[in-house]
């Protein structure tokens, strides 16, 4: 029987020939990281544990980006928790304030995560690194704890849900607006601890495209989603350095529970309803609509890399942002910061009005730099739009693609850049 791309990663990383959905097995993992707000839980059950030392002080990462930086003395007591125990163990990728970027970003980017490689975070968005052809899938902080020790952890083998990619993406389309409308098709439980297994024309997304993707597969109840490697990956790879690992396809008779077409030319842009990512909405439905907005934020693990923020600089150039709205703009990393000036975007955000952060998670949980008041409206391009997810529980979060939230900031409601 053959296996997907997900099972062979998961076969290879127990030391065993095959596996099938719904075993058990345990699994050696290739890196293992948390945030501020997941490591500190993780460092007081590993001290529990008696271990001594972590497994491989090369294969950890802590990456301080929720609540940092510090808003206020409880963050700094996390913040300085990691810190510390980072110190004590030597650990090499320890990204401290001036270096840190959101963690689902910044790994890729310098280069951690590889094709075949086994990676568990304490973040549910952990799954994001399936764009590189990488088992990545979110654990709690008991899990971490255990990473952290003995560099293995136990999992359920996923069952798998096929994507095949067809068809030509519409003007302004692009992974978010993909993403969405998969999670209004199959709801927000409809993947429930399985794998998404995205095929075909993957040559229709960028790399960001993909990342963001495999990001919100998650918000469909996936354990991970999974790209394979093309030439697009293996340019991103070698740009890193990196050169030796192993590429995963699933098998012509791996078994899947169902097989989803996404035919690009008939998805448009997209826009998620409170209070769920499964309320997706094409953009033609909701400019009839014409709903006023207080917000729009522009970044996060989703939607904070470099083609995000050139997509909404090139709509926000020569334009002004709506009186009366704020305008958050969070390039996700420092080497995003930096490319932001480095190309004029930075000039073209301030000049439209918009206020420009330091990397951070901060308004996507409602962490801080962009909290909402009762009745306040959002449109913003993180992932999750949960009651009280970005500040009061009457509150409304809009999920959008960067050109979608950037056009929504000219005109104070939400529409396409076609409608400016």
């Amino acid at each position: 029987m053959g296996m997907t791309a997900t099972q062979k990663i998961m076969a290879h990383k127990s030391g065993r020939s095959s596996v099938k959905a719904g075993e058990l097995t345990e699994c050696s993992v290739d890196l293992v990281f948390a945030n501020d707000i997941t490591a500190p839980v993780a460092i007081d059950e590993f001290y529990k544990m008696n271990v001594g030392d972590v497994f491989d002080k090369d294969k950890i990462a802590l990456i301080p980006d929720h609540f940092t930086p510090n808003k206020d003395i409880a963050a700094a007591a996390l913040t300085k928790k990691v810190r510390e125990f980072a110190k004590k163990h030597q650990i090499t990728h320890y990204y401290e304030i001036g270096r840190v970027g959101v963690e689902h970003a910044l790994l890729p980017e310098l280069g951690l995560i590889k094709p075949g490689d086994a990676v568990i975070g304490a973040d549910s968005h952990t799954c994001t690194h399936g764009a590189l052809n990488a088992f990545a899938t979110g654990i709690g902080s008991t899990d971490m704890a255990a990473g952290m020790a003995t560099g293995k952890c136990w999992f359920k083998i996923p069952e798998a849900i096929k994507v095949i990619i067809k068809g030509e993406k519409k003007k302004y389309v692009c992974g978010k607006d993909a993403i969405l409308w998969l999670i209004g098709r199959l709801g927000v439980d409809g993947a429930r601890y399985q794998s998404i297994e995205f095929t075909g024309d993957i040559a229709q997304f960028t790399m960001d495209d993909r990342f963001t993707i495999a990001n919100m597969v998650i918000e469909a109840g996936a354990k991970n989603g999974i790209f394979p490697v093309d030439s697009a990956t293996r340019a991103y790879l070698a740009e890193r350095g990196i050169k030796n690992y192993t590429e995963y396809v699933g098998d012509d008779d791996a078994i899947y529970s169902r097989v989803i077409e996404m035919d690009l030319s008939n998805i448009s842009p997209t826009v998620a309803f409170p209070h769920l990512p499964e309320n997706a909405k094409s953009i033609e439905e909701v400019e009839k609509m014409k709903i006023k907005i207080d917000q729009v934020v522009i970044g996060s693990c989703t939607n904070g890399r470099i083609e995000d923020m050139r997509m909404a600089a090139k709509i926000l150039n020569g334009r002004k942002v709506s009186e009366y709205l704020r305008c958050i703009v969070i390039p996700a990393t420092q080497n995003v910061w930096m490319q932001c000036v480095t190309e004029g975007l930075m000039q073209v955000f301030v000049d439209a009005g918009a206020a420009v952060s330091t990397p951070t998670c901060g308004p996507c949980l409602g962490g801080h730099m962009g909290i909402l008041a009762e009745g306040e409206k959002c449109v913003s391009t993180t992932n999750r739009n949960f009651i009280g997810r970005m500040g009061h529980i009457r509150s409304e979060i809009y999920l959008a693609s960067p050109a979608i939230a950037a056009a929504s900031a000219i005109t104070g409601v939400i529409c396409s850049p076609d409608a400016l």
